[in-house]
């Protein structure tokens, strides 16, 4: 069945119309106690126009994957504007602690947090890839939320833009840290993503008819693994230091180095077997990755 279509959120303050609380001390940021909040609003799916950031207790229905997250005191989340949040079956559950906090565009406006939030790469996870807090790292957090809190309910003035931001920058940042913490704490899990990737490569240029597709693209591959590019990104990185697409790379020239030294094929038989348009660019990464050209490769051999 076709998911409904997503109900916009343009602004903050139609957050809290929607869920029957004040409006925001603030229009481009708010922070809401997601305790004892009641969603009557009945919509399934939202998209902001806005940065969300939420910690949340109580969510025992979310799964990392395929398997219940293991950290069961909090469950932080990240989306940039654009992402589709969707409800849990069910609804919201009763037990739900923690918060939300949005952050509109233009509160980043002339600053420095304004291009360096794009470096953090967990705004473009997917929702199965939630950040999943120990207690000592959740105090962490929580006492940050607690100063921007303290900061937005205090009266603005013109030094309350620059702390807002400097503790944001902060959450930021330890949020990456313990990104990176999960990547190495979920050994078992992430050694099976990397294991699946392996295959997965060496199915794909083994198959005749995956290859006439041409070469695979770091989204057709996620979406094999059922992760998000972003999220796949990250955690090869953090486990084998290289990036999806030197991957790709890797297991491209191990095959092409095959065929190379076991075949009589010419290198523009191989570069269209290995899905390439044209053997120059073939010929161009292959000396890119290995400093010789397929023809010195193959006459090494000989």
């Amino acid at each position: 069945m076709a998911h409904a279509k997503p109900y916009r959120i343009k602004t903050i303050t139609e957050v809290h119309r929607l869920l029957g609380l004040p409006r925001p001390q603030h229009p481009l940021i708010g922070v809401i106690d997601l305790k004892g909040l009641k969603d009557e609003s009945g919509i399934s799916a939202i998209t902001f126009d806005f940065y969300v950031v939420s910690l949340k207790r109580g969510c025992d229905r979310l799964v990392y994957g395929q398997q219940k997250y293991d950290f069961d005191e909090g469950l932080m989340g990240f989306m940039q504007p654009g992402q589709i949040l969707r409800g849990e079956e069910g609804g919201v559950p009763e037990q739900l602690e923690g918060w939300m906090l949005f952050i509109h565009p233009d509160f980043l406006w002339n600053t420095p947090l304004a291009k360096k939030i794009r470096q953090y790469e967990y705004f473009g996870y997917a929702s199965n890839e939630a950040l999943f807090l120990s207690d000592k790292e959740e105090a962490i957090i929580n006492g940050i939320l607690a100063n921007i809190k303290n900061e937005y309910h205090s009266n603005m003035d013109k030094f309350s833009q620059e702390v807002i931001i400097a503790q944001l920058e902060l959450l930021f940042t330890y949020a990456k840290r313990f990104y990176e913490r999960q990547f190495i704490t979920r050994k078992i899990t992430n050694s099976k993503i990397v294991n699946r990737l392996e295959e997965l490569l060496t199915d794909y240029f083994n198959n005749e008819e995956l290859l006439s597709r041409g070469l695979p693209s770091v989204q057709y591959i996620a979406a094999q693994l059922h992760i998000s590019a972003k999220y796949l990104g990250s955690l090869l990185k953090q486990l084998t230091g290289q990036t999806t697409q030197q991957h790709i790379h890797e297991k491209l020239i191990a095959k092409a180095k095959e065929k190379l030294s076991t075949t009589e094929l010419s290198v523009g038989e191989i570069a269209y077997e290995l899905g390439f348009e044209h053997s120059q660019s073939f010929s161009k990464l292959f000396k890119s990755k290995t400093s010789q050209s397929p023809q010195e490769f193959r006459a090494s051999f000989n």
